[in-house]
Parts: structure tokens; C-alpha cells; sequence
């Protein structure tokens, strides 16, 4: 390759929604980005395979074959693996890892990443998520608080996308939002009997979501279809193809690369930065590097690490960013599968509007507002009211005419509610290099040591009793709660192992997510951060890159990168 396509003015590592993030706003700002993707291409619309396709159009009906279990041992335990989109995620037999202990990894290896695939929940964090740390003597501080991220959400929403309701609470701050959608009339009921009940302390609202019904930024709106992971050819929801890489091709200034696996970092020991990437090509093996005064990483939490830990191993053992002996350490998650569900007995007249893409939100009320538990931090609640459908009388092995007059009607209302809690900041959860394992590509594979602990195991006996709770109050009938089997990962909200901090010492980033032995490197994606709050993180790392790509190139014009 001619020497001028290898050098760009900076790299992006990855895809997904924070890469994608990087991308528009370096390109944007008049940089020359080369965004590099480990897997292969997905054009927006053309690529969506299966999202027109009837549920009778799958030879199984959407469920996984035993073919497709039997190859993928991990992907298996969860809903992941289906007949639907199989292709968007991870093959486990090309892509292995070690479990000392279970770890869930759900990945997405294709342009766009699990921005594809996510389940969309848009939450800012509150100011005493980023205090919580120094508060309470865990782990280390965050360098940036609240103040420093508001106006990073305020930009990166008003591009996105959002829709939720404004309410006005310290717990859960409001975002911009081009509408709100409803709850319908059983979710509405048991929305004001809980704030009443609760003396105001619990809050049922709409969940604050990326779909969108109304045109916005060339992107069409939801259609209330309920095919969000197979790709959305309306754009109603934010994703890499839907929106920041349409904005970055646009500028003239992006080259996309998919199959291109970064092995490291190529790190300059006089000038203590990087200079670039050594790329591995995916379908031809083949090395290549390519250069620029400025790298993000964004491959997501566990693969930036990883890119780290095989960087510069001949300065540091343990890889770049591991002087302080933080790097792979304070692996994190959110921890769910435990709530109640119960049955309401009334409204049977009603029913709703198509698949609406987002259910209700309950925020966090424990250890909040005077409220104090014998454990820290606390959880909120995701879940929706509705009926039963027509699948409700397969079992009952019913014939004839009463048979298909009884499932032509809707069935009886139900609500759930699944609680979703923080996980502490642990630095004996952590992940290594794996060098006596190989992936497909012959490049050594993660190792995982994570599990939760007493406060999280204390927390959820609240996360289930609260939501039994909160039901009974409501009017609900045969509540009953309910805890399923739950490992790190199955969140898919992976954070932590390349965290920010204040100094050196205890972090591997700066407050600008700047690797700190390698200034130029900036890692913007779930591995960034100090702790996890109990919000989905992805709109965090959406202000986050934006905030950081604005002083690369602020630095860069400097001339201090």
C-alpha cells in the first residue's frame, strides 16, 4: 500500500456506539479518520437481512437449532443465540476465552457492533454517581463529575435521538428528548398507586429510550414493529449505521476498514506515545500498520483492554497503561434476572398499540433520600404491562371452533418488572491474557476471574421483596417474585479494567480519558470507567468520546500530541 493510505490524522479502533461517536465528531472537526473494524462490513438496510421477513419465514420460528447451540457453548445461555440475527454475534468456537471463573461475553464483531443489537435505554448518570467513590473510600475517585459530562449528554442527545418524559428528579436527571411515548392504561394505574403508596419516593415512568417516532436527522422514525435487533430500515433507532457513520461519510474525511483486527499498539519509547496500529487482516492474515498522531480505542471494555495488555510489553510486562497495576482489574457489569411479576384483573376492554419499543423505568430509591441499607448503592427496575397472545393456548392442546374463538381474544393483562443493580468496583475482578489459549487468528485469548459479591447478593434480596412490594400496593393479584440463575456479563453492560482516575497511581486514564503513558491514546468506550452506576452506561460513553474527541483535537492543534 502506497505510503499516504497508511497515515491519517487519527484512528479509530472500532465500530460500535462510542466508535461511531468518534468517528463524526473527529471527522467533523476536519481530522482525516481511519476507522478500523474487526469484522465485516453491514450496510445500513441493504444488510438487514431479516427484518422484513414473518415469524413463519423462520424454519424454526426465530429459535436457535441444536447445530447453532452445539457450536456456541456461551452464547447459548441467554437469548442471544436465535435463528433471527445469528450472523451479529460472536461465533464462540472462533472466538474463545478462559473462564476461571463463568463470565458471559455477548459480543458483536461487525461494523456498527452491538449498537446494532443493544437495547437502546438512555440514562444520564446523577451527580452522586460520580461522588460515590470518594464518599464511601471505594476504589479510587472519578476525575469528572456531573458538571464536566452535562453539556457532553446535552450534545450527543440532540443528535441521537431520545424519547422520555420529563420529571424533574436529582436521581435520574432529564435529557433532551424530542417526545415521550405512553404507558398504556395498566402501567398508567399502577404508576400513580406506587407514587402514592410511596409517598411520592418511588417513581413509575416511561423508559427513556434512543427509538424515536418522529423524522430526525434523515432517520424516519419507530414503526412500533418490535424488530429493533434485526436492524432498523427507518432509523428509528440510534445506531452506528443510522446515524454517526452516514454524519462522518458525509464529511469526505472517514475510510472505513472492516476486517481489520488491531493486535497493538505500536508505542514510541523516546516520544511516549503511540505512532499507530499493527493491523491483522481477517481474511487474508495479513500484517499491516498504519499511523496517527492520535488513536481512540473503542473496540469495547474487554477488547480496548485488551489491545493494551499486548502493547508495549517489552517497556511494561503487563502491557500499556499497567504501571499502576490497575489495567484488567475493577471488571464490572450490572446485575439483574430478579424481580416479580403479577396479574391485573381489570381493563379488560383495553389493549395497545403495536411493539412499542421501551417498557417503564423505575429509578433508584434505595440508599437515596434518607433511605440507608446494609449495603451500598442501589438498583432500578425495567419491565411493561400486557397481554397474553395467542400462543397462550398452544399447551392446552385445545380443538375446534372454541379452541380458535378463545385465542382470537386477548389474554389476561400481566406486568413484570426485572431489577437491574450496580456492581461495585472490585479490583480482584479482573481479566489477564490467556497465552496458552489461541483464537481463530492465532492471538491469545482473555481470561476471566469475576463474581459478585456480599453486597450485591445483599442488594438483591431488596431487588426482589421491592418489586413484590410495589406490585401488591398497586392492585396486582397472584404476585410472586422471582430470581433466575445470573453471571457477570449477561448485562452485556461490561465496564471497567482501563479505568479513569486522578492520578497515575491509581488509574490507567487521565480525566480526559487519555492513556497516561501514552498521552495520544484515548479509550472512551465501557472500559473508561470508575464505577457503574444502576443506568444502562451507553449514553455515558456516547458524551464521553464526544467530550474527549474535542480535546484530541483542541491537544492536537496545540501541538502537545
Amino acid at each position: 500500500m502506497a505510503e499516504d493510505k497508511m497515515h491519517y490524522d487519527a484512528i479509530v479502533v472500532g465500530s460500535g456506539i462510542s466508535g461511531g461517536w468518534a468517528a463524526k465528531e473527529l471527522t467533523e472537526k476536519g481530522l482525516k479518520v481511519l476507522m478500523l473494524e474487526r469484522g465485516k462490513n453491514v450496510e445500513h438496510i441493504k444488510d438487514y437481512t431479516n427484518t422484513n421477513k414473518d415469524p413463519w419465514e423462520f424454519p424454526h420460528r426465530g429459535r436457535a437449532t441444536t447445530a447453532q447451540e452445539d457450536r456456541n457453548p456461551v452464547l447459548k445461555r441467554d437469548y442471544a443465540l436465535n435463528e433471527l440475527n445469528p450472523d451479529w454475534w460472536v461465533d464462540d468456537q472462533d472466538c474463545p476465552y478462559t473462564e476461571k471463573k463463568r463470565f458471559d461475553w455477548y459480543r458483536g464483531y461487525h461494523v456498527g457492533g452491538r449498537s446494532l443489537m443493544w437495547g437502546r435505554q438512555s440514562y444520564r448518570w446523577n451527580r452522586e454517581d460520580f461522588l460515590a467513590n470518594e464518599k464511601e473510600g471505594i476504589a479510587t475517585p472519578w476525575p469528572i463529575g456531573y458538571d464536566d459530562m452535562a453539556p457532553w449528554y446535552t450534545h450527543v442527545e440532540k443528535f441521537a435521538g431520545l424519547s422520555g418524559s420529563h420529571e424533574d428528579m436529582d436521581v435520574l436527571p432529564d435529557s433532551v428528548y424530542l417526545h415521550a411515548m405512553d404507558l398504556n392504561c395498566v402501567e398508567q394505574t399502577a404508576a400513580d398507586r406506587i407514587r402514592k403508596a410511596f409517598d411520592e419516593k418511588r417513581r413509575l415512568i416511561i423508559g427513556r429510550t434512543s427509538n424515536i417516532a418522529v423524522p430526525h436527522h434523515g432517520r424516519t422514525g419507530c414503526q412500533y414493529r418490535n424488530k429493533c435487533w434485526l436492524g432498523c430500515p427507518y432509523g428509528g433507532y440510534f445506531s452506528t449505521q443510522a446515524s454517526t457513520l452516514p454524519a462522518a461519510m458525509a464529511t469526505g474525511n472517514l475510510t472505513l476498514r472492516p476486517h481489520s483486527i488491531v493486535k497493538e499498539l505500536i508505542y514510541d519509547k523516546d516520544g511516549k506515545k503511540a505512532k499507530g496500529v499493527v493491523v491483522l487482516d481477517a481474511e487474508t492474515n495479513m500484517t499491516y500498520e498504519y499511523t496517527a498522531p492520535i488513536v481512540f480505542l473503542n473496540a469495547s471494555a474487554l477488547n480496548s483492554t485488551w489491545i493494551l495488555m499486548n502493547s508495549a510489553t517489552d517497556v511494561w510486562e503487563g502491557g500499556l497503561g499497567s504501571s499502576s497495576g490497575e489495567l484488567g482489574h475493577n471488571l464490572m457489569d450490572h446485575h439483574f434476572r430478579v424481580g416479580a411479576s403479577g396479574t391485573w384483573e381489570g381493563d379488560q376492554d383495553k389493549y395497545y398499540f403495536g411493539g412499542r419499543p421501551t417498557g417503564f423505568y423505575i429509578p433508584r430509591f434505595r440508599n437515596w433520600d434518607g433511605d440507608k441499607r446494609d449495603y451500598l448503592r442501589g438498583f432500578g427496575y425495567q419491565g411493561s404491562a400486557s397481554r397474553g397472545d395467542w400462543r397462550r393456548g398452544v399447551r392446552e392442546l385445545g380443538i375446534g371452533a372454541d379452541f380458535k374463538e378463545n385465542i382470537s381474544k386477548p389474554g389476561p393483562w400481566t406486568m413484570g418488572m426485572t431489577g437491574f443493580g450496580e456492581v461495585l468496583p472490585y479490583h480482584e475482578n479482573k481479566i489477564e491474557l490467556d497465552r496458552t489459549k489461541t483464537d481463530k487468528w492465532g492471538l491469545p485469548v482473555l481470561s476471566f476471574d469475576a463474581q459478585l459479591r456480599e453486597n450485591e447478593e445483599k442488594m438483591r434480596l431488596d431487588m426482589r421483596q421491592d418489586a413484590v412490594e410495589m406490585l401488591e400496593s398497586a392492585g396486582f393479584k397472584d404476585v410472586s417474585g422471582w430470581e433466575s440463575d445470573y453471571a457477570l456479563g449477561m448485562g452485556i453492560h461490561e465496564m471497567g479494567t482501563a479505568r479513569m482516575g486522578t492520578a497515575p497511581e491509581n488509574s490507567v486514564l487521565n480525566k480526559w480519558n487519555q492513556v497516561w503513558e501514552a498521552p495520544n491514546v484515548f479509550v472512551t468506550d465501557g472500559a473508561a470507567m470508575t464505577s457503574a452506576s444502576c443506568v444502562n452506561p451507553s449514553l455515558t460513553y456516547m458524551a464521553m468520546t464526544a467530550r474527549a474527541a474535542d480535546h484530541a483535537v483542541k491537544e492536537l492543534k496545540k501541538g502537545n500530541l
